[in-house]
């Protein structure tokens, strides 16, 4: 039987830990049993219980405090996710193994782990051949988004994390419950985006002429192949919970064996928009 597992990425601050908390309590009330196993050797706190927690294996403050080692935050989280790639037998151990196991991985927020660093693609690996069905799920903060070139910023760090790991991979925006309405009917916008209508916009700011053709090259590349759309997640939405639920498990093909039930929500107009995207892309992947 397979086993799934999700892997929750996104920037310091983007509400990860939160996100998984919220599936856990929406699992939980749909009778669906889902663990999380926390990645973040630099985390403090969480409000739901773990399976597995990197900070019994090693704690960037015990790194840092290394005399011989001296290392940043920074250099202290990297060192320890190397040495975390150095151990997956700990990991390993900690799951076990059950079947029809879901798990929520909680991830650490420095960016470099999904760009230059091959540790996050070590994971991946290691878990498809413990027979994981992984779906990479970025965040991102919807209040960072609300600008274009803010908005572009954080397109590329997700497209980054699609390109390095290779995965079906379902990107959302977060905090939506903290918008103001005014702010909620703006970054509709950026859910379902026209990037040629975007870089219209902005083009006035570029001064640099370069700046403004390597803008130009960046929305083209994003709307040409349709690389990257939003969810937007709000915790205190049900509703809202659930569609992102039913487009993970669709990526990972999970329940695929449970007798199909129409679903009762109704889509959002951008939200069925993107549900056929999202099934377009993840069918690519699946034909690799």
């Amino acid at each position: 039987m397979p086993r799934f597992a999700q892997l929750v990425m996104g920037p310091a601050g983007s509400g990860k830990s939160t996100y998984c908390s919220t599936m856990v309590q929406h699992s939980e009330s749909l009778n669906r049993s889902v663990q999380v196993v926390n990645l973040d050797p630099a985390a403090e706190h969480f409000d739901y219980p773990v399976m597995a927690d990197i900070r019994e294996l090693i704690q960037v403050d015990d790194v840092m405090e290394d005399p011989s080692l001296r290392f940043g935050p920074n250099g202290g989280l990297v060192f320890c996710m190397e040495y975390f790639a150095n151990n997956f037998d700990w990991l390993e151990e900690s799951l076990g193994h059950v079947e029809d196991d879901y798990i929520l991985f909680d991830c650490p927020g420095q960016i470099e782990l999904y760009t230059h660093l091959p540790v996050m693609r070590q994971l991946v690996e290691q878990l498809q051949q413990w027979e994981f069905r992984v779906c990479g799920v970025f965040l991102v903060d919807s209040q960072f988004m609300v600008e274009s070139f803010k908005f572009i910023s954080g397109v590329m760090a997700a497209l980054s994390a699609m390109v390095s790991l290779e995965i079906p991979q379902v990107n959302i925006m977060t905090k939506m419950d903290l918008l103001s309405p005014k702010a909620k009917k703006e970054i509709e916008k950026y859910l379902d985006p026209d990037m040629y209508s975007m870089m219209d916009d902005n083009s006035d700011n570029i001064r640099s002429t370069k700046f403004k053709k390597l803008t130009k090259a960046i929305c083209e590349l994003i709307d040409d192949y349709s690389m990257v759309r939003f969810l937007p997640f709000d915790r205190s939405d049900e509703e809202g919970v659930n569609i992102v639920l039913q487009h993970i498990d669709f990526s990972i093909q999970y329940g695929e064996d449970l007798e199909f039930k129409e679903p009762k929500v109704k889509m959002h107009k951008h939200l069925l928009k993107h549900s056929k995207m999202s099934c377009l892309v993840i069918a690519m992947h699946l034909a690799v």
